[in-house]
């Protein structure tokens, strides 16, 4: 069984796998102010209601945005397992069948998109992962990562919206019954969703006028459903695709 981890600067997202299929994926807060011993109750607590005993996971991969949980996770892994994990890091990427670029300013969480979608769908492909941040990532027909854009989030716009005006509050991230908003919730809806779905679709349709190929356009992350049957250009969406590129790490990668 294999354990991986992607540790985001809103969410950890870790799940365990067989040779087949995940068998469970959890969700939780990221706080960098637990310590190891704290994170090791929270997982063998999950692993035990989920009926599973840690000596059935055979190795462990582990991503992280948040560099200050590295150090911790790798003790709390070390002693809850017996070993220490695979760490998604430059230092792997020359084994990944994509070339990274910017190896020490990529995100290892793109870098587990990019491995997933190329090896799933092939290229030219877009992986648009929708976290804390919008990442879009484009590869080529032969694997190499050509380039990322980045934006704020829709969970993150919509609390710096509702954060720093009075009479603002939070909604739900649904597409309204029309772009004109009637009332305050819609007109907050429309310009979120319905504007984030224009941004994504100018984004892909840029870089393909750029590059003068057409993209397969995939869509992740926690939020990518809620652009579903929104935005015209996203095609596909994988919401375990990142965990799906570090379940590749395990596999065919050496420590």
């Amino acid at each position: 069984m294999i354990l991986t981890i992607d540790i985001g600067n809103t969410n950890i997202v870790f799940g365990l796998a067989d040779e087949k299929e995940w068998l469970k994926i959890w969700r939780i807060q990221t706080d960098s102010q637990k310590t190891a011993d704290e994170y090791e109750v929270i997982f063998s607590s999950l692993f035990s209601s989920f009926g599973v005993s840690i000596n059935e996971i055979k190795r462990t991969v582990l991503s992280s945005v948040v560099p200050s949980l590295i150090r911790p996770f790798r003790e709390m892994l070390l002693h809850l397992l017996g070993e220490a994990p695979l760490l998604v890091e430059p230092a792997i990427y020359d084994q990944l069948p994509v070339e990274i670029l910017s190896r020490d300013e990529i995100g290892t969480d793109i870098v587990a998109d990019a491995t997933a979608a190329f090896m799933r769908y092939g290229g030219p492909c877009m992986v648009i992962d929708f976290g804390t941040a919008i990442t879009f990532t484009t590869i080529s027909e032969t694997g190499r990562i050509l380039g990322v854009a980045i934006v704020p989030g829709l969970m993150t716009a919509l609390k710096s919206l509702t954060g720093n005006t009075a009479q603002l509050r939070d909604v739900q991230l649904l597409a309204p019954p029309s772009v004109l908003g009637d009332n305050t919730i819609h007109a907050i809806q429309s310009g979120l969703v319905l504007g984030f779905a224009g941004l994504v679709d100018s984004m892909v349709d840029r870089t393909e006028s750029e590059l003068g190929v057409k993209l397969t356009v995939i869509a992740t992350g926690g939020l990518s459903s809620v652009l579903k049957n929104i935005s015209r250009r996203i095609q596909l969406i994988d919401e375990n695709l990142t965990m799906d590129g570090l379940k590749y790490m395990a596999d065919h990668l050496s420590a």
